[in-house]
Parts: C-alpha cells; structure tokens; sequence
C-alpha cells in the first residue's frame, strides 16, 4: 500500500491533480482577488497617484513623461535621470519615487503619442490595446494548432510508456461545442470539433486572463503584452508569412535583450526570408527614429545604458528579487559580478546551442516555439519579473502540442508551476533568498529537449506543418470561420 508521500509524488508525476475544477477554482480566485485589488486603487487614487503615493500604474510613468519631452522637442531629456525625475514629480507630486526611462529611441514613437492623452486615458488605451493583441496571440496559438493536429483517432488517442496521457486530467474532459453563431462567441471558442474532447474552450481565456504575469504587466503599466504578440506573433506565422514574421520580430529592437536567440533559431532553420525581414525592419526603424529625434537621443541612450548596467543590473538598485536572471539569482547569493556574468554566459551559450538542436531537429512545432520564448528571457541578465509574460506562449504552445499527443510525466505539474510561477516569483525571492523563477524556467525547457528527444522522428509523420495555419494580423476572422461562421523604478 502506497503511503501518502508515495500518492503525491504519483499525482505530480501524472498530473492528475490537475483537473479542470481545480485550474478553473484556482484561475477565478486570483482573476477576482486582482480586479478587487486594482479596482480598490482606483477608487482610493487622489487623480493619477494611488494611495500609497505611487502613479497608477507605477512604470508607466517613465514613459508618460518621456513622451511629454519628445512632444517639446527633447527626446534626449528622457535620458537623463535628472530631467526625468524633474517631469515625474512635476505630473505626479514631490512625493514621487524615480522612474528610469531605459529603452532605445525607438520607443519615444509609442511614449510621445500616449503623452498626447490625458495620463488615465493614456494608460487605460496603453493596457487594453496591448491587452488584446496578448489574447489575440494566445487564442491564435491555440487555434493554429488545433487546427494542424492529427484527425487519425489512433494518433490522438496513442499512448505508450514515455508520453502518457491521463484521462482524468484536464485534457479529456468534453465541454461542446460553441453554444451559438454570435460572432463574439465563436471568437472566444476554440474552432475544430475534433478537439472538443481536449476540454480547450472557453477555459483558454480564463487561464490567459488569471495568468499571474498578466496582473503583474497591469500594474505596472508595463509593455509585456506587447512583447508577447510580436514574439508569439511571428511564431505562429513564420512559415505561412515568413516577411511578416520577420517584421515583427524586426519590431522587438525596443527589447533588444529578448532577441539574443532569434538570428540563431532562423539561421539553423534556413528562414533567411524572415532573418532579411527582421534586419531590415530593424534598419527602417534606426533611420526613421534618427531623422525623428536627431542623433543626440542615440548618444543619451548609450550615455544611460552605462547607468542601467552598473546601477540597476549590476548593483541591483531595484532589487535582486525582481530580475529574473541567472546573473540576478548569482548576485543575490552574493557572487562577484565577474563571475555572475561567467555564470550567465555559460546558460546562454548552452541554452542557444540546446536551442540550435531543437530547431534542426524534427521536433514539433510547438515544441520549439515554447523553446524559443523560454530561451528568450533566459538568455538574458536583464529580465523583470513583469517579463515573464514570455512565458505566456511557452505556456500555450507546450499545452497545444500535449493536448494533442498526451503529456508526459512531470510535464503538466510543470506547465502549472510555470503558470503560477510569476505570482510568487518576487516576494518569495524577497524574503528568502530562494529564486523561484530562472529554476522553474530551467526546469520546463528541459522537459521540452526531452520530449523532442524521446518522440523524434516520430513528430514529422503524426503533426502536419504547424507552423502555417493563420496569419496573426488577420487571426480574428479566420479563426471565427474555422470556428463554424462563414468569415524599473522601485515598484
């Protein structure tokens, strides 16, 4: 007779603790437990500052008011730590903490044409447009590969010793179909009757909304939403539209640290339409943000980068706790910055080389664009916990490829404490010391090369092109017909 310990470790090894009742109790709570919270700021906030003297939306500040700079004509001022804090306290109050502006040029774009807005307003549209293209993504995601799976009922339903699905798990359990034609619904439900039973319904926008990065990136007023639709985007069309996945990727210069990986994965994949693309996007956008803002902003970045690598990485002025980085991990247990950056190294080396394998190899689709989005922010030092928000389309492109050939053991204990993993990813840090966030990142990207491993070659003849079901700029109404229609500061 197993004891209890034995029956847990059985559980967390199938995963089938994991059952729908459970996610949906677990995702409704934290949803409800943040709007309350949110909700509680707003009516308690004196204009644009919340009660504990912070601007809404914390973050967004520093973009606010480097917009105000560029609309006068200074887009060099954001980069001065002195002028900026000046223009927080003069929108927000004295009380004001500092709030650094640490991005390229490029992003004065975006910043001046929300400081044309009253700051409420401008945070509200900031939040709920990026907000969208974040569902946008997910639901594509899904979708797309749904839509590419196997209908041989003998694929779909395999079992054998090394992937094993459990049919209490989440997986299994049936929901229906769409309940009618309204065109909002059929948006929000996953299309294809042939995956009725992988429970994929309605739930997706729950779990993406309940996602605890989610909350993080609101309130902070952060850009993780953007992020994730250009990087999840191009994935999703990267063989169907490979020139407008490589703009999209071109796009994600205002994050450069995020885009370590992506020349090696088109590279050793041969997608040098989409390498093209990406460079010259990236050229377009320098010219176009030199001609706007002059040289001088490029010369004021460059001054500023050597304020955000020695005070905020390497010193950890925001705290240790909130990057979510090997360096970060390794400096917070007090390692020297020489070896902290040693330490970093060698993960991004292994990580790009364990990437350059799985794109070569004859893997899933899926399974190498969750690779890629984890590889994304562990390759980097510099990575908050708001960033997580990578981990978003890791999340669902794993769970699309489980859902349809079956999880394997651990993997969806994984999936979860990879979902949970941002809400706890700080405090517990903060107070402990003990970095939850980079080893549980770690953790599922080597779950993913195990996976490809053990099934491979056998993904090339059961998984047909999922790379090419939907362009994401016209995601919305293709879906809806699949579906069954006829169309850094201190925070």
């Amino acid at each position: 007779m197993k004891t209890a310990m034995g029956r847990v470790h059985d559980s967390l090894r199938s995963g089938d603790w994991l059952t729908r009742e459970r996610v949906r109790l677990i995702a409704v709570a934290l949803l409800m437990a943040s709007a309350i919270g949110f909700l509680y700021l707003v009516v308690t906030a004196h204009g644009a500052v919340d009660r504990q003297g912070r601007p809404l939306g914390t973050d967004f500040a520093n973009v606010y008011a480097a917009g105000t700079y560029v609309n006068e004509g200074n887009a060099a001022a954001p980069f001065d730590p002195v002028a900026q804090f000046a223009r927080e306290r003069a929108i927000f109050g004295d009380d004001t903490q500092f709030y650094g502006w640490h991005y390229p040029p490029f992003f004065l774009f975006i910043a001046a044409a929300l400081a044309l807005l009253p700051y409420g307003l401008a945070l509200a549209v900031w939040q709920a447009v990026t907000l969208g293209l974040y569902l946008l993504l997910i639901r594509a995601i899904l979708a797309a590969s749904f839509r590419g799976a196997p209908t041989d009922p003998r694929v779909v339903a395999r079992s054998d010793d090394k992937l094993r699905a459990s049919p209490e798990s989440i997986t299994t359990e049936s929901e229906g179909q769409a309940p009618n034609d309204r065109l909002w619904t059929r948006w929000l439900w996953i299309p294809d009757s042939r995956f009725a039973a992988s429970g994929m319904t309605l739930d997706w926008l729950l779990l993406a909304l309940a996602f605890p990065a989610v909350l993080i990136n609101v309130g902070h007023g952060q850009n993780g939403f953007l992020t994730v639709a250009l990087l999840g985007g191009a994935l999703v069309v990267l063989d169907r539209r490979p020139l407008g996945a490589g703009i999209l990727l071109g796009l994600l210069v205002y994050k450069p640290q995020y885009g370590l990986m992506l020349p090696i994965v088109l590279a050793v994949s041969g997608r040098w339409r989409s390498f093209a693309a990406a460079a010259a996007t990236v050229v377009v956008l320098t010219v176009a943000t030199t001609l706007a803002f002059g040289v001088s902003a490029w010369h004021a970045f460059a001054v500023f980068s050597e304020f955000t690598r020695t005070v905020v990485l390497e010193q950890g002025n925001t705290g240790w706790h909130k990057i979510q980085s090997v360096f970060s991990w390794a400096r917070m247990w007090g390692a020297p910055i020489p070896l902290a950056y040693a330490l970093q190294g060698i993960t991004t080396v292994a990580i790009g080389a364990a990437l350059a394998w799985l794109w070569r190899s004859a893997a899933s689709y899926p399974l190498k664009a969750a690779a890629l989005c984890l590889a994304a922010i562990l390759a980097t030092p510099y990575s908050f916990d708001y960033d997580m928000m990578v981990l978003a389309p890791a999340i669902a492109f794993f769970a699309a490829d489980g859902l349809a050939r079956g999880f394997g053991p651990w993997e969806k204990t994984a999936l979860a404490a990879l979902w949970l993993v941002p809400l706890v990813a700080r405090s517990v840090a903060q107070l402990s010391l003990i970095p939850l966030g980079v080893p549980t990142m770690l953790a599922v990207f080597i779950l993913i090369l195990r996976r490809a491993e053990l099934r491979r070659g056998d993904f090339g003849h059961a998984w047909p092109n999922l790379a090419n079901p939907v362009a994401f700029s016209g995601a919305s109404s293709t879906m809806a017909a699949g579906a069954g229609g006829t169309s850094r500061g201190r925070n």
